[in-house]
């Protein structure tokens, strides 16, 4: 599940980038690219508005699919997992033998 909306998210900013670099900030952008067509069908005012929602629509399903992808990120049962392991490994080895001790002289 995790996969799908790292799949949802990455095409979600595709279409983000395509909506944000089609604009130009002085208003020719998308509309001033196809000429005359633009203004035959929706006009250019309306065309700056289709980009400007889109990408207001396009940055906050980005948000939300980050947000909602956090439950399906897997936890971990216990913070410190890692050392619980070795622990486990430890107390199921046999025990090392102790040195031996040098001999001790008879006291006279």
């Amino acid at each position: 599940m995790l996969i799908l909306f790292v799949i949802l998210i990455v095409l979600a900013c595709i279409i983000l980038g395509f909506f944000v670099l089609v604009q130009n900030p002085k208003g020719g952008g998308l509309s001033g690219t196809f000429g005359g067509f633009s203004n035959q069908i929706m006009g250019v005012k309306q065309t700056t508005d289709v980009l400007e929602k889109g990408t207001w629509v396009f940055a906050i399903v980005v948000a939300l699919l980050c947000v909602c992808s956090t439950v399906f990120i897997p936890k971990a049962t216990s913070n410190n997992s890692l050392l619980n392991d070795v622990d486990t490994k430890q107390k199921n080895t046999a025990p090392a033998p102790a040195p031996a001790t040098p001999a001790q002289a008879p006291k006279n």
